[in-house]
């Protein structure tokens, strides 16, 4: 991995949505693909309003998007991945990574993994029946890594386009230390192209990885870019003329987002508790902030929320080169 690494942007819910990705790719260096958070299809076959606004073409223009899809049923998902490629998408993506408990309950994200036959089955009618290119998200498996031996042979009997994996087992959720040495079993084991995905919180960590696997192409890049939406400008040797430059692109960024939210929501105040989970991440790009990120999450108006983040945005210091979680924050 160098200097032609492919950058990608994960699928965070409640976060890289639509006015997340089209803010981040007009005012910092857009990443190579960004990655829908996830809709699961429903057997009615059809897309909500709220699902449609997603993954409009006309919202998500200007930029490669793979939309996500949370599923069990491969009816379900190829009507789904049929349906976006008939709306020009080239690339939809299988969720097997997400850890939550009411998903993985119901046999799907992680929870597929344990089900190996079932998703043996599962992806024979899929590509026997999908017009596109198909990528899979996963984890290792549930409790054991041991687990990913089967799991990749069945990933590998198939013409997946792209491997994103994730080297934790599901019962890891995000707290335990990603299990390289079982990314390294992929790298050998693996017919398939590879993406590595997990703990990337700032552009040193993805440069740390960069010299430990030189030859791989992609990685996903998901709570460290949300932190720093400069990262992969970063990485690819991007400098801002000054420091002024940089805040303004941030205080360009959160208010296209937090107007695109607003309007969508039909309400500020909606839009502004959106926002503050945008700021649990994006607190990272500031240094010294305690008092004027305290006073933002604490804003009960849009007009208090909107005087606290300009505080924040154009009074507080900017990370020399911010990072996820510091100060013994990460979750």
């Amino acid at each position: 991995m160098g200097e032609n690494t492919l950058w990608y942007c994960a699928p965070l819910e409640g976060v890289t949505g639509y006015a997340f990705r089209r803010a981040h790719a007009r005012y910092f260096t857009p990443a190579d693909k960004y990655f829908a958070p996830f809709f699961s299809p429903t057997q009615e076959h059809v897309f909500p309003p709220r699902v449609l606004r997603e993954l409009s073409p006309e919202n998500n223009a200007g930029f490669e998007l793979a939309p996500q899809l949370l599923c069990r049923s491969a009816e379900d998902f190829v009507w789904a991945a049929n349906a976006l490629f008939d709306m020009g998408y080239g690339e939809v993506n299988l969720n097997l990574g997400c850890p939550s408990g009411t998903v993985t309950a119901k046999g799907k994200g992680a929870g597929f993994l344990g089900r190996t036959e079932e998703l043996d089955h599962f992806f024979e009618q899929v590509f026997s029946a999908v017009r596109g290119r198909v990528s899979v998200k996963t984890r290792l498996g549930l409790e054991r890594p041991e687990e990913f031996t089967r799991i990749l042979a069945v990933y590998n009997r198939y013409p997946i386009c792209e491997l994103t994996v994730h080297p934790r087992v599901r019962s890891d959720m995000y707290k335990l230390p990603v299990r390289r040495e079982w990314f390294d079993y992929a790298r050998r084991e693996s017919r398939i192209p590879l993406c590595f995905n997990g703990d990337i919180f700032s552009a040193g960590l993805a440069r740390e990885l960069a010299g430990a696997y030189p030859e791989l192409g992609a990685a996903m890049l998901g709570r460290g870019l949300a932190a720093d939406p400069a990262m992969i400008g970063r990485l690819r040797g991007r400098k801002w003329r000054s420091e002024g430059a940089l805040r303004g692109a941030i205080r360009e960024f959160h208010g296209e987002v937090y107007d695109t939210c607003a309007r969508d929501f039909g309400s500020a105040k909606s839009a502004m508790l959106r926002m503050k989970e945008l700021w649990s991440y994006l607190r990272f790009s500031f240094a010294g902030c305690g008092r004027e990120l305290k006073r933002l999450m604490k804003s009960r108006s849009p007009e208090e929320y909107a005087s606290a983040a300009e505080a924040l945005i154009g009074g507080c210091a900017l990370a020399a080169e911010p990072e996820y979680g510091r100060e013994g924050e990460r979750k």
